[in-house]
């Protein structure tokens, strides 16, 4: 390949749907093992593949035909969306099936259940994968040479999970704390393992399309299929690698059809083919075609989930934590069932989603957030999650029971855990007790400098404060006695005078 072709735009569609829970209450436990709410996820399922799937489908295979090979994509299908599809909508795998026959569409490995397995255990991150690659194999004779994580997360340990396992590729997000003054529009490798390359997403120009391309507040609106292929020209100088990775739903579902959104899809092949440098090539060809620039530094997990492109919306929160640690305790009881009801459950409860609706962010991303959320809280989602979750461990419980020595161990956990409840509470209680003394011994001490104060005070203070007003008890004593003796004086002048009086009337009498 000449170095004036190896310009290269790789489009990419993620498709997942999850197997939304039923409204399921404390009571239910131990009684209702049915998870599931059908009708929702049956009607959504069908509202999605008529709005969504089967048209874009459509549109994808005419494109195809149409550019003779030319132009390409690629897709992730999560095993749970192909359960739902086998159950719901099969029609929607027979126009996969159709895409899968013209060569021109990859299908890449994801986890099946499009779990968070990868930041927690990796034998069943890799138990994932390599039933997905299995399922993807059965439903379209391919087997996938590339990798796209759940939600795009990342990192250099999981990359190297990844290369092991014998993946040519793998999609993440192009954050602009990760690259820095680099950019996204380039092929990287990973650092631990360099045979894996890294398609960093462009993610304004994803995001034009995903988020913008429906609002009419938005400067560039409408979006043309010619003004977005400008767009990508004018990169031409600079970049090698254009990755456009972006949710299938966008076509038809979060953007109507009404909105012109198919019109933009049908169109944009061709003005890119006609008016850029670059050529269509999925990930796998990207891998083979084109050299890593740099090795790309990614110590700790990224993904394309809001403005912080971290974990955050999944495990950004007690709840979400708690949740997530409750459920993968259960892993090793797990595998050691051969239920396949249980296997099947597992599966479903360990999708993202879960706990994406428990996310308690209610800023930027709060009205995407809510847009996906069937809860009215996260609280509620929590609740709901954790009752199933409950009755999910009742049911390993009964069927797979714990060895002796898991009991044993079980039963000193559960010890050291109530006395550490029992020494926190006794803490708090002498953290009380404290408090107590210390407000008791500062108002004795305050009366003690109160009585000193009064006998050191001299005695000018004490005739100032008289003078004042205020008077001692000898003071008071003084004047009850003094008023007392008035008032005796009084009554005996007033007796004298009384009796002079009656004298000089009867002397007056006897003259007259």
């Amino acid at each position: 390949m000449s170095a004036a072709t190896k310009k290269a735009i790789c489009l990419f569609f993620e498709v997942h749907q999850p197997f939304r829970l039923k409204r399921y209450r404390f009571f239910d436990l131990g009684n209702d093992h049915y998870y599931y709410d059908d009708y929702t996820n049956e009607s959504i399922m069908r509202k999605v593949a008529e709005r969504c799937y089967i048209p874009a489908n459509n549109i994808i295979l005419d494109i195809i035909s149409k550019h003779k090979g030319k132009f390409k994509v690629s897709f992730s299908l999560s095993g749970i969306v192909l359960d739902q599809f086998k159950l719901y909508s099969p029609e929607v795998i027979d126009s996969f099936k159709q895409l899968a026959e013209t060569g021109c569409v990859e299908f890449l490995a994801e986890t099946e259940a499009h779990s968070l397995a990868s930041l927690k255990n990796r034998e069943e991150f890799e138990r994932q994968v390599n039933n997905h690659r299995r399922l993807i194999t059965e439903y379209f004779g391919i087997e996938p040479q590339s990798f796209r994580n759940t939600e795009m997360i990342y990192s250099d340990q999981i990359g190297s999970w990844v290369a092991d396992m014998g993946f040519k590729a793998m999609l993440t997000e192009g954050a602009k704390h990760i690259l820095g003054w680099k950019s996204p529009n380039y092929l990287y490798c990973n650092t631990i393992n360099p045979r894996l390359k890294v398609l960093m997403r462009n993610f304004v120009l994803s995001d034009d399309i995903a988020f913008r391309f429906s609002n009419r507040a938005w400067n560039e609106w409408p979006l043309t299929a010619d003004k977005y292929a400008l767009w990508i020209n004018k990169l031409s100088h600079k970049s090698e690698l254009i990755n456009i990775f972006i949710d299938y739903e966008t076509f038809g579902e979060h953007n109507p059809k009404e909105s012109g959104i198919f019109d933009f899809l049908y169109h944009l092949p061709a003005a890119i083919l006609k008016k850029t440098p670059f050529k269509f090539m999925t990930p796998t060809e990207v891998a083979k075609n084109l050299q890593p620039v740099a090795a790309i530094n990614i110590p700790t997990p990224i993904s394309w989930a809001d403005e912080e492109r971290d974990l955050t919306a999944w495990l950004g929160n007690e709840l979400q934590t708690a949740a997530f640690e409750k459920l993968y305790e259960l892993t090793e009881r797990v595998n050691k069932c051969e239920y396949e009801q249980i296997k099947k459950d597992w599966t479903y409860l360990q999708a993202s989603d879960h706990f994406y609706y428990m996310c308690t962010k209610f800023f930027s991303d709060g009205i995407v957030h809510a847009y996906f959320n069937p809860y009215e809280s996260p609280y509620e989602a929590f609740m709901n999650y954790m009752n199933v979750l409950s009755d999910f461990e009742i049911r390993i419980n009964r069927v797979c029971p714990a060895t002796e020595h898991e009991i044993e161990i079980l039963k000193f956990d559960s010890q050291l855990k109530a006395k550490d409840e029992i020494i926190a509470k006794q803490a708090k209680e002498i953290e009380t007790l404290k408090k107590k003394l210390e407000k008791l011994a500062g108002k004795k001490t305050k009366k003690t400098s109160d009585e000193e104060t009064e006998k050191k005070e001299p005695v000018k203070t004490k005739r100032a404060k008289r003078k004042s007003g205020e008077k001692s008890l000898v003071e008071l004593a003084a004047e009850v006695v003094k008023k007392t003796k008035l008032k005796a004086n009084k009554k005996k002048s007033t007796g004298k005078t009384a009796k002079k009086t009656t004298k000089k009337t009867k002397s007056s009498s006897r003259k007259s």
